[in-house]
């Protein structure tokens, strides 16, 4: 039974190990290089994405500046749209099935001006069924596909940045 334990314990040592060795990280750590922190976050007063931007860069080594003239990098989001087109109707007319459509423009200056990302967009997109029943419970998924979209864009910015920067 000691050496049964002693195995999986050897087992799992060397796992861990190994996600050590290979350099797995949480998907919550943002390699953004010292250097450039503080980021000042320049978005409309609303921005979805400003606001998942915050939320993962609270648990980093990047701090963030209250104004731009703090700020060692400015990332601004220049515009954040959403939108959805029919993609199957029934015989009767009625829409089936949505495609969700979240547009996020982007980019990364230094205080003076200097370019450090250029100007970048992405389009998630996501299909949405829809039928005539649970009309409720389809405006609150539709809410939280918008959310997901909006976590998701931070989580690729955040990741071109680093891709960019370092």
């Amino acid at each position: 039974m000691a050496s049964g334990r002693t195995a999986v314990l050897l087992i799992l040592g060397l796992l861990c190990l190994a996600q050590l060795g290979c350099g797995f990280r949480l998907r919550g750590v943002v390699e953004i290089p010292a250097e450039l922190s503080p980021i000042y976050i320049q978005a409309a007063g609303n921005s979805p994405v400003r606001e998942a931007l915050v939320d993962q860069l609270a648990g980093s080594d990047v701090t963030l500046a209250e104004t731009a003239r703090e700020a060692k990098l400015i990332l601004r989001i220049l515009s954040e749209s959403r939108y959805s087109q029919v993609v199957a109707v029934d015989s009767g007319g009625r829409v089936l099935a949505y495609e969700l459509h979240y547009l996020v423009s982007y980019d990364a200056v230094t205080p003076d001006g200097t370019q450090k990302v250029p100007g970048q967009s992405l389009d998630l997109v996501r299909n949405f069924d829809n039928p005539d029943v649970e009309v409720l419970g389809k405006q609150l998924e539709e809410a939280l596909i918008y959310q997901d979209f909006a976590r998701d864009a931070a989580d690729r910015i955040l990741m071109r940045l680093r891709v960019t920067l370092i």
